[in-house]
């Protein structure tokens, strides 16, 4: 046995996770795609739950999105969702999610509120027969799991709000991967940029209780299921999360993943960075790949992927896009909705993304009460 397993941390991430999670690791990986040629899918009628920033910004991705329509917004004051309805050209406002989800008028509910209330919302689209796309992260993974069970249950299609999963840099990466750096050896992410409101919502952990590490940590543990190659089983976690001092709120964090056959995923997140930093960094035994700006695209909606291999020069490989990933993550959901053997695999991605983010967040807590 490694001396690693008696680590009072890795007691902690065995007792969160469970050993059946830590036994199905991270794969498989592949997702069934929307078949060229095929019929194109009927255009969802969107209710956006929430008024905020994101909610504002996802309207335009919603407008631009095949397949896609504006119908609804609700709020919790009628005034907002008004304002928010004549400015993105929504038919209707509601100032009750409730009466939303029960309205014929809007076939998906997109759910941009904090964390504290997105299991309620979700959970209540889904018995409503409605499809549910959910801002990251989600509560806890037994919160994904009710969400997922309900979606199942009322044979609709539940995708999280990570929007780099769909922009063809992602798929183009997992293709060629192997091909270029051979076996994987290490994932290395980082996702940090200053925040300096502490009256955002993101400094409230009664609204946001991971802090930094379900805003921007979800991403450095979604960085690990799309870049690691399939069934790696995770055998220990090390977590260290920073506060602010103002608020109490976690700012911030670093730690490190590791895997069977010696495989590692390093990460770094933060509201503390003194400038911004997105950057996936992957090695393997024969080279190394980068992805700048792992979130975002170019102008022009291409992406690049910088590849490395052996002792060469580094080759600049710039995946072309018709759209930007949100764009292209509400067409994703047309497609789910109108074909239930595309929903298992983005909600797995969904579940195993918040299994890494529940062991980190916990065993981060863990080393805080020890002191290590």
């Amino acid at each position: 046995m490694h001396r690693e397993t008696e680590d009072p941390t890795r007691r902690t991430f065995l007792q969160i996770a469970g050993a059946g999670a830590v036994a199905a690791g991270l794969g498989p990986q592949a997702l069934a795609r929307h078949a060229p040629g095929a019929a194109p899918p009927p255009t969802l009628r969107w209710g956006v739950v929430g008024t905020g920033n994101i909610a504002n910004q996802m309207a335009g991705s919603i407008k631009r999105a095949k397949f896609a329509e504006l119908a609804a917004v609700s709020s919790r004051r009628m005034e907002s969702a008004r304002a928010y309805a004549d400015k993105h050209q929504a038919a209707l406002a509601f100032d009750s999610w409730a009466e939303m989800i029960a309205s014929d008028a809007v076939d998906a509910i997109y759910v941009a509120t904090p964390t504290s209330v997105r299991e309620e919302i979700c959970i209540a689209a889904a018995r409503g027969g409605k499809h549910v796309l959910g801002e990251k992260p989600l509560a806890s993974l037994a919160s994904v799991d009710r969400i997922l069970a309900a979606c199942r249950e009322h044979d609709v299609a539940f995708m999280d709000g990570t929007h780099f999963a769909h922009h063809p840099r992602t798929a183009e990466l997992q293709a060629q991967r192997d091909g270029w750096i051979g076996r994987t050896t290490l994932v290395e992410s980082s996702c940090a940029f200053q925040l300096r409101d502490r009256s955002n919502i993101r400094y409230d952990p009664e609204l946001e209780p991971m802090g930094a590490i379900g805003d921007v940590g979800w991403y450095n543990m979604r960085a690990a299921v799309e870049c690691l190659p399939d069934g790696l089983e995770l055998e220990s976690v090390h977590a260290k999360l920073r506060r602010d001092a103002e608020t109490g709120a976690v700012n911030g964090g670093k730690g490190e993943l590791r895997f069977a056959n010696g495989v590692r995923s390093a990460w770094s997140c933060g509201f503390d960075a003194p400038q911004s930093s997105m950057l996936v960094h992957i090695e393997g035994e024969k080279g190394a790949i980068e992805m700048p700006g792992f979130l975002f695209q170019e102008q022009d909606n291409s992406a690049r992927l910088i590849v490395r291999q052996g002792d060469t020069d580094p080759e600049t490989h710039r995946i072309a896009s018709d759209q930007p990933g949100s764009v292209l993550m509400f067409e994703d959901m047309a497609k789910a909705a109108a074909d239930p053997a595309l929903r298992p695999g983005w909600a797995n991605r969904t579940r195993r993304t918040q299994a890494l983010l529940d062991a980190i967040w916990h065993v981060g807590l863990a080393a805080e009460v020890s002191g290590k």
